[in-house]
Formats: structure tokens, C-alpha cells, sequence
């Protein structure tokens, strides 16, 4: 038996390619094992967000090889399409996956057996196809990330994304209600609903080109998001429904209102953010304003008590003055986020960011991400402390062991982490608990 090995960088989205693809080799008789191990066929899906991600993605490939130099070597997804958007060759890889073609791996690989030259890219920018993949099973043994979307037509000043992922496409609803069903038959009580934009989720139904404004205000019957969570609500074994980044604008009345009707909805809510500050959000291109957005945070906490909302904010974009990273700090200390993930501006080849006056030192970019983070450390505290002394349901996961001591782990709805002392498996379990002190808290 030929043995394989994945390795995924980036996104959840690509986190779920990368199970699909693992499926794939599994059905046709590969052996997969850890990706240190010795393997006949290594595949790495890459990433290209940031300089970091295209550094970590070369060196993944570069260990693949010396792992076993005579190993095929699979490159797949972002950073292999923005090296071919650039003309530029990645060196000493077998096989090159654009994006939209993961599907194609085993074809591939026996093209490459067949002493073929193998590269499958396509213009990524000029397909309306949904990439159709799927999983029975994921890498954590209780929640699965299941991708109903792909694509981005935003295009914010400072990212790649739409250029290596192309415009939006959705999955058909029906064909993701299949999967669900699947996975709960396996014994999945969670799902997380997962896209490169998944408020756009439907849009593509009535007409790709749509702005996205105006997709929100639509009235009458279409296949978006609430549509999608609706029909999955309906599904017997999925006791927890999650939703991974949300575009703002997507918080309307009759949006919160209608998930806030669902049980199994989780009070979780990752509000994409990037900047506090009106005049840095307009060089973005974000298309709202803050006060807009805390608006998005209030609809929220009007329909869920004491909601989990997160967000991200990048410190450091071209021409952000002391006084703009203030506003957008005092701007997060007003919006009382349960957690801030917060990144360094990183300069994309391609974007319009890239070449805007005024960068900012890498320096001062530290130091504004070190205030942002304390400031999230005390935020999700201070959000923790308040749920001591509730009865809260937590989906076990794992034990972790701490201080010599044996825990079993899990997450509530609102996805902070919890443990209780005990050496009994409690995995893929749902309890209720009444949290009695912070040490039950885990980070």
C-alpha cells in the first residue's frame, strides 16, 4: 500500500480542501500518515495571504522533499495560483493544483506516473463552476468545517484572495444538506459553515455580478445564508450549527432575528472588522463606516444574551497615523469584543495597498499589535468571568493534561474553551455545567 501525507496551510476553507483531498487518496488505496513521516506522495496546500504564509508554504515543500527525495510532490491551492498569476515557476515539484482543481489530484498523480508534465491551473478569475469536494469525516472528532462557498468580489485594497480565489461561486444547498447528513450518521453534533465569503452565500444563484449591498436589502424568496442555515437546522443529530467569518452588512434585523429563532445556532459571531477608524476603512475599501458596524454588534445583542463576538483588525495599513490606530482602540474598547485577532499589515504584490504612500515601520506595527493584544486578553477575561456561576452546555472534545492533573475539555456555544478534572473520556459528549470558578476556563 502506497502511503501519503498532507500538510495544510491557512484557512479553514483550505482546511477542508485538504480533508477532501486526503478522502480522495484514502478511496483509492493510499496508507495517509503524519506528514514527518516517510511518504511515497506528499501534498501541501499552500497560502498566500500574507509573506509569512507564502514563506511557510516554500518550506513545507522544500521538507517534503528532503523527507524523500524521491517522493511526488503535490503543490496545491493559493500560493501556487498567485505564482502562476506572476509568470514565476515554483521549483522541484511534481505536481502543480491551482485552486478550483483539487478535485483532479488523482488524475494527476497518475498523469505524473505516466511520465506526463503535470500543472493544472486554470484562470481562476473567469469561472462560475463550484469546486465540488466532500468529506465523511474531519480531522477533529466532534465538529466538521463544511465549505459552502468560494470566492470574494470585494476585493479590499490590501488582499490577494480574490485574485488567487476568483469570484463567488456557492454550493448547491442540496448537495450540502447531503453532507450534513452524512456527518451526523457518523457522529458529528457540530457543523461550521465555512467560505472565503460566506454572507455572499447565494448570490451567484440570481447574478454573480450582484453588489452585495443590494444583495442584503433583497426582498422575496432567494437561497442565501438564512436559507442555508434553515435547512440545515432541519438535519436530526446536528445539535450545533457555527458560522465562520460573517461580512457586517449581513447582520440585518430579519438576519438576527431569523437565526436567533434556531436552537442550534451558536452565539458565536466573527464580525470581519480591520480597523475602527473611518478615514483607514475608506483606504481599505470596507464598505461601511464604524458606526455602522457597531450597529451590526447592537442588532446582535439585541436577539442573543450576551452573545461571543470576535473580530479582526489589522494594525499598521499604508497612512494609518497614531491617531487613526486610537481611534480604532478606543473604537474595540467601546464595541467590548470577546476576542481581537490582530495582524500585522503585510504588503501583497498585486493589491492596491502595496503601492499607497506612507507605509508604516515595521516597528511601530508591533507595537500597535502588542496594545491591541493586551487589550483582547482583558476583553475575553473580563467576557469569561461574567458566565461563572451559569449553567453553560459544552460539547466535549479531549483531555489535556495540566499541573499533573487530568481535564477533559470542550467548548460552549459561545466557543470558550472549558475544563473539568477528570480522568473518564467524556469526548463528543454534550453536558451542562455550572462553571464555579476562572480556573475552569482553559486558553
Amino acid at each position: 500500500m502506497k502511503k501519503a501525507a498532507l500538510h495544510n496551510l491557512g484557512c479553514k476553507v483550505n482546511g477542508y480542501e485538504t480533508e477532501a483531498m486526503q478522502r480522495l487518496l484514502e478511496e483509492d488505496g493510499y496508507e495517509i500518515v503524519p506528514f514527518h513521516e516517510k511518504a511515497d506522495v506528499y501534498v501541501i496546500n499552500t497560502c498566500t495571504v500574507t509573506n509569512m504564509a507564502d514563506r511557510k508554504s516554500r518550506q513545507m515543500l522544500h521538507r517534503a522533499r528532503k523527507l524523500n527525495p524521491d517522493a511526488v510532490i503535490v503543490a496545491a491551492g493559493c500560493y501556487v495560483q498567485a505564482q502562476e498569476a506572476k509568470g514565476q515557476e515554483i521549483e522541484g515539484i511534481d505536481i502543480l493544483i491551482g485552486n478550483n482543481q483539487k478535485k483532479n489530484l488523482l488524475k494527476l498523480l497518475k498523469a505524473h506516473l505516466d511520465k506526463q508534465e503535470v500543472k493544472d491551473v486554470i484562470d481562476i478569475n473567469h469561472t462560475d463552476e463550484f469546486e465540488e469536494l466532500y468529506i465523511d469525516s474531519a480531522g477533529e472528532h466532534t465538529r466538521a468545517y463544511i465549505k459552502v462557498q468560494d470566492g470574494c468580489n470585494q476585493f479590499c485594497t490590501y488582499c490577494i484572495i480574490p485574485h488567487v480565489r476568483g469570484r463567488i461561486r456557492s454550493r448547491n444547498p442540496e448537495e450540502i444538506v447531503k453532507e450534513v447528513k452524512r456527518l451526523a450518521e457518523a457522529g458529528y453534533k457540530e457543523v461550521i459553515l465555512t467560505g472565503i465569503h460566506v454572507s455572499s452565500y447565494g448570490m451567484d444563484f440570481i447574478d454573480s455580478k450582484m453588489n452585495f449591498d443590494k444583495w442584503v436589502e433583497m426582498d422575496g424568496e432567494k437561497k442565501d445564508l438564512l436559507y442555508l442555515i434553515q435547512r440545515i437546522h432541519e438535519v436530526e443529530g446536528i445539535k450545533r450549527i457555527r458560522l465562520s467569518s460573517l461580512e457586517p452588512r449581513i447582520i440585518t434585523e430579519t438576519f438576527a432575528k431569523g437565526i436567533a429563532a434556531l436552537p442550534k445556532i451558536c452565539p458565536h459571531f466573527h464580525l470581519s472588522m480591520q480597523s475602527g477608524c473611518d478615514e483607514t476603512l475608506k483606504r481599505m475599501n470596507r464598505h461601511y463606516t464604524s458606526a455602522e458596524y457597531y450597529e451590526k454588534c447592537m442588532i446582535l445583542r439585541k436577539y442573543f444574551e450576551h452573545p461571543a463576538i470576535t473580530t479582526d483588525v489589522i494594525v499598521g495599513f499604508p497612512g494609518e497615523t497614531a491617531e487613526e490606530f486610537e481611534t480604532t482602540r478606543q473604537f474595540i474598547d467601546k464595541v467590548n469584543f470577546y476576542e481581537t485577532h490582530v495582524f500585522k499589515y503585510s504588503k501583497r504584490s498585486g493589491t492596491i495597498a502595496a503601492d499607497m504612500p506612507d507605509q508604516v515601520d515595521e516597528q511601530v506595527k508591533s507595537e500597535r499589535s502588542a496594545v491591541l493584544l493586551q487589550m483582547s486578553k482583558q476583553k475575553k477575561r473580563a467576557f469569561e468571568e461574567k458566565m461563572i456561576g451559569q449553567e453553560v452546555e459544552v460539547l466535549m472534545e479531549e483531555p489535556v493534561e495540566k499541573d499533573g492533573k487530568i481535564y477533559q475539555t470542550g467548548h460552549t456555544k459561545e466557543y470558550v474553551k472549558i475544563a473539568i478534572e477528570s480522568d473518564k473520556s467524556l469526548e463528543n459528549q454534550i453536558i451542562n455545567i455550572v462553571i464555579q470558578n476562572d480556573s475552569q476556563f482553559m486558553d
